[in-house]
């Protein structure tokens, strides 16, 4: 065969493009949904929601099975993924609400603060939820662009039928929802019409990030509203799935993703860009046919059992991340922040972090286990679990419970047990997944070295279930002087 001279160049020129794109600083975009649960995607067993791109991007980088959320509750888990901290480390606690007093304190250093330290430009498109107040919003956390609601999409004097609230309702004295461009409001979401806009005002956004910092390394945080409620998909995607409206705004959001993906690669940065997809924490199910799928595991968002932590995982970095990989390992999203700081070399901070670096496992190393124990906290500071590889082992506590009440419909929650009792059991999570069957009496050993943990994070945390205060817990959530 010939190889003309033009041939030859433009080969050399292919194979010099790839390596340079290669051996410069990866670019990092990370996908983050609201309330989804770990049976909302094809590739994690869904049923008639159809999510090709995002099944796509799991075939051809890591898919993790045993990925927890910090916490099954908006803010905490959010002050999580960007510190790689517990969130009671750092002073943050539940969901916080409209003109919040506390946020996340600057002396945090955030995801964004960490890849500043090698000149990345940073963008966040969505959902931020770690304070309104001016001084908590993503410009003075190391962020270079913002639009996007400061708080979750359902604290707008708006009820659940889509209708203004009446005067006599609590929720028509919550200012309507903003939507926030930088510092400031840039305009109101004000109906469920306008719900039906924000995936597609954030996917653009986020794609002209892309083509505009295509030259230097960035950071992508895409944190979707949804499928938090109230929920509503544009209408090029409305009817399109099996699962209703709450499958539509799914497939919208695998759309949003493909858009993302083909970005990336038509600006010839596919080889250069880790893309990770995870959830905040598990499904709202009291919501119904407006709620995910746990997978089948026990109960959801805000309870310390797996259907309100464990979570999609996924993982994509070409040429190091080998395709089609699945994983066992236990991961969890407080340790993105120190693999992120592996990769590109940054600094972690001089303060204490809980998160491991799982660029072992992304590597390719089987037996790699950077993570071998996880804390499950909830409320303030209450330690409700504890777990050591497959084995976790749940403390007497009072917790919310879908269990045996009947979900709501199209928008309306249905009632939840908000004082369900729990007590002390022992679950082996490799037999079972779905915590129905307590087995301490057949392990003693295994209820003392979990016991054991447990003190060690009393001791360094604290636990509210005790009254214990922590050595090492910052009250980092205030308002800055």
């Amino acid at each position: 065969m010939r190889i003309t001279l033009k041939t030859l160049l433009f080969l050399l020129i292919s194979v010099t493009g790839q390596a340079q794109q290669k051996s410069s600083t990866p670019n990092i975009v990370l996908i983050f949904m609201d309330d989804m649960g770990y049976g909302d995607l094809s590739c994690y067993g869904a049923l008639d929601i159809h999510t090709p791109n995002i099944d796509r991007l799991a075939s051809e980088g890591i898919r993790f099975t045993n990925f927890l959320s910090s916490q099954a509750v908006c803010s905490a888990s959010r002050a999580s993924i960007m510190t790689g901290c517990y969130a009671n480390r750092v002073g943050i606690s539940g969901a916080l609400f409209p003109g919040s007093k506390v946020g996340l304190a600057s002396e945090e250093m955030t995801m964004a603060e960490l890849l500043k330290q090698k000149n990345y430009a940073t963008g966040i498109y969505g959902k931020w939820h770690l304070g309104d107040a001016k001084q908590f919003l993503p410009l003075q956390q190391g962020f270079d662009e913002y639009l996007g609601i400061p708080y979750s999409n359902d604290m707008w004097p708006v009820t659940y039928d889509g209708k203004p609230a009446d005067s006599s309702s609590s929720k028509s004295k919550v200012p309507q929802l903003p939507l926030i461009k930088n510092n400031d409001k840039w305009m109101e979401i004000r109906t469920l019409e306008d719900q039906s806009t924000l995936t597609e005002r954030y996917t653009t956004a986020a794609e002209a990030f892309i083509k505009k910092n295509k030259n230097k390394p960035f950071f992508l945080y895409l944190p979707h509203s949804m499928p938090h409620v109230p929920i509503n998909a544009s209408p090029a995607f409305r009817g399109k799935s099996k699962q209703g409206l709450y499958g539509d705004v799914i497939q919208e959001i695998d759309a949003s993703v493909g858009r993302i993906l083909k970005t990336i690669k038509e600006n010839g940065l596919d080889n250069n860009t880790i893309v990770i997809f995870t959830s905040d924490n598990g499904p709202w199910i009291n919501f119904g046919n407006h709620a995910g799928s746990t997978g089948g595991l026990r109960e959801g968002k805000g309870t310390s059992f797996e259907g309100g932590q464990r979570v999609p995982g996924i993982i994509r970095w070409k040429g190091t991340i080998q395709p089609n990989i699945v994983s066992n390992q236990l991961a969890s999203t407080i340790d993105l922040f120190p693999t992120i700081a592996a990769i590109t070399k940054a600094s972690l901070p001089n303060k204490k972090i809980d998160g491991v670096s799982i660029l072992p496992i992304l590597q390719g190393d089987k037996n790699a286990t950077p993570r071998k124990t996880f804390l499950y906290y909830y409320r303030k500071n209450s330690l409700e679990a504890v777990r050591i590889d497959n084995w976790k082992l749940v403390f007497a506590h009072t917790a919310r419970s879908y269990l045996n009440q009947l979900p709501g419909m199209n928008g309306y929650p249905g009632i939840t047990n908000e004082n369900n009792p729990t007590s002390l059991a022992l679950y082996d999570l490799r037999r079972d997944p779905a915590e129905n069957y307590d087995v301490k009496e057949m392990h003693p050993d295994m209820v003392k070295k979990l016991q054991a943990l447990a003190e060690e994070a009393r001791t360094d945390l604290g636990d509210d279930l005790q009254k214990r205060t922590g050595a090492n817990n910052r009250a980092a959530g205030k308002i800055d002087n």
